[in-house]
């Protein structure tokens, strides 16, 4: 077999605490990260980008930052498409007030002020927990969407109350607007995709991923031995909340460029991005994006197959996917809550002890 670590040995306290210990993982992901960088702008059409390229980045971020909240720190949240309308409406009030600025500025300040945002959402999650959570949570979601819908600050006036993206560049190339390079707007995505799983990755190993850690597992223990749970459980609506601001920023300026944020960032948006941390692995980056690839291929692939290819009616595709999703949560859930990102660790384990039993 292919998958071994014979031959695998660590001579640094630095090799040994590497994300990718094995060579062949660190060789597959490179090799990934070179193909996403070098090779698909160069293949891909405007549909690709639109119908798979594109969500799946963003809704990866959006992943990431929940996972980091729910899986890591163990606080449930149900509010994520109110703060990826935090992270729009930002971006887009910052578009609009300060042209001269880069629009990779204005994606990091509104994941900014997102993260601000989120920690005074957070802010109960010190007296109340688990189900009490999730409904406080879901209240700032619903609050969320009514003040920019009745606040007409926020749209600049419009009549329609609709906010669309100015044309905007980086490196002379458009992300943003009109005329828009699909190739360029991957790249941009990618960018901030390779960015967050970097940092979410090394803040999940290191000392302030064990505190979460801790929060999540059993707080009051956690506390005793030193945890400051107001610093930890903040902390970690933080930066979930700024990894959902930056997604819902890049949802709206590069992926749609004109929102509604009753239609774009609704109730949905929420349990979708839930869905995808479920699916693909509570407490696992990978699974965020595991998660976020079934989620966004999933209606690909039956709209393709089953309308385009037996024929189905559309509505019949949809429902067969709803079914699908609901089943798989169940069963997730119950038979193995750590998701996709569990069954590709049991894989792995089996390849490097074949042929033995295990």
């Amino acid at each position: 077999m292919l998958y071994r670590e014979a031959g695998d040995f660590k001579t640094s306290y630095a090799q040994d605490n590497q994300t990718f210990p094995l060579k062949l993982d660190r060789f597959g992901y490179y090799c990934i990260l070179g193909v996403a960088v070098f090779v698909i702008p160069f293949v891909i059409n405007d549909y690709w980008v639109n119908a798979v390229f594109l969500p799946f980045l963003i809704y990866a971020i959006a992943a990431i930052g929940l996972n980091i909240l729910v899986g890591y720190c163990g606080q449930l949240s149900l509010g994520t498409g109110g703060f990826m309308a935090v992270g729009a409406y930002a971006c887009y009030k910052l578009m609009t007030a300060f042209p001269e600025i880069s629009i990779l500025v204005h994606v990091l300040l509104a994941g900014g002020i997102t993260a601000a945002v989120g920690v005074v959402f957070g802010l109960p999650s010190l007296r109340i927990k688990g189900f009490y959570l999730a409904v406080a949570t879901l209240a700032a979601q619903f609050f969320l969407v009514w003040l920019f819908n009745r606040v007409a600050w926020f749209y600049n006036y419009s009549a329609s109350g609709q906010i669309s993206a100015p044309e905007r560049a980086v490196l002379g190339v458009n992300i943003t607007g009109a005329n828009v390079e699909p190739w360029a707007a991957y790249l941009f995505c990618l960018a901030f995709l390779v960015a967050s799983a970097w940092i979410a990755r090394n803040l999940t190993r290191g000392a302030t991923g064990r505190r979460w850690m801790a929060i999540r597992d059993m707080d009051i223990a956690a506390e005793i031995i030193g945890v400051n749970p107001l610093r930890a459980k903040l902390s970690a609506f933080a930066v979930s909340s700024f990894f959902v601001g930056i997604a819902g920023a890049l949802f709206f300026a590069v992926y749609l460029g004109a929102v509604e944020v009753g239609e774009a960032f609704g109730i949905q948006k929420s349990f979708l991005v839930l869905f995808m941390v479920i699916i693909g692995g509570l407490g696992s980056i990978f699974g965020s994006f595991a998660g976020a690839a079934f989620m966004v291929l999933l209606p690909v692939f039956l709209k393709n197959a089953l309308v385009g290819g037996l024929g189905w009616p559309t509505d019949l595709a949809t429902h067969l996917e709803i079914m699908i999703v609901g089943a798989l949560i169940i069963i997730f859930l119950i038979v193995e809550p750590h998701g996709f990102a569990q069954l590709w660790r049991i894989t792995k384990e089996k390849l490097r002890l074949w042929p033995f039993p295990h």
